[in-house]
C-alpha cells in the first residue's frame, strides 16, 4: 500500500506536504506512509479514498493503474470541485471565483446575459487557440 500511496500523490502531482494538507495531517505522516513505517488506518484510507476520488479496492488490493481512481460523472465532478472551492481558504483564485458567483447572483437579467455573452466569446476564443 505504500507504493500505491506514493503513486497517487505523484499522479495528482502534490508534494507531501501538501498531500497531508488535504488531509489534515503532518508531512512527516505521509512520509511514513510512502516508506511503510506507519500502516494505515482504516479511517486514513477512506479519508484518502473520499478526499482523492481513489477506488478503495485499489489502494487496498492494487491492481491495474487504470483503476487508481474512480471514474465521476460530469455533475458529479462539478460537486467535488464546487466543494474544494466552498472549502479553500486563503487561497486568492478560490476567492475570486466565489466573489464572482455572489457578485452573478446579484445581478439583474440583462446584465447576467452581458456576462453569458462575454464569457461565451472568451472561451470559444480560449477553445481556438
Amino acid at each position: 500500500m505504500k507504493d500505491r500511496i506514493k503513486k497517487i500523490r505523484k499522479e495528482l502531482d502534490l508534494t507531501q506536504q501538501k498531500f497531508a494538507d488535504r488531509l489534515s495531517v503532518k508531512r512527516n505522516t505521509v512520509a511514513q506512509w510512502e516508506l511503510g513505517i506507519n500502516t494505515l488506518t482504516n479511517q486514513v484510507i477512506m479519508s484518502i479514498c473520499r478526499e482523492f476520488n481513489v477506488n478503495e479496492d485499489w489502494l487496498r488490493n492494487g491492481g491495474s493503474d487504470d483503476d487508481m481512481f474512480i471514474k465521476l460523472t460530469e455533475d458529479e465532478e462539478l460537486a467535488m470541485y464546487t466543494q474544494i472551492l466552498l472549502d479553500s481558504t486563503d487561497d486568492i483564485v478560490a476567492d475570486m471565483i466565489k466573489e464572482i458567483i455572489i457578485m452573478y447572483g446579484k445581478l439583474d437579467n440583462n446584465s447576467k446575459q452581458v456576462i453569458k455573452s462575454a464569457t461565451k466569446n472568451l472561451l470559444d476564443k480560449i477553445k481556438n487557440t
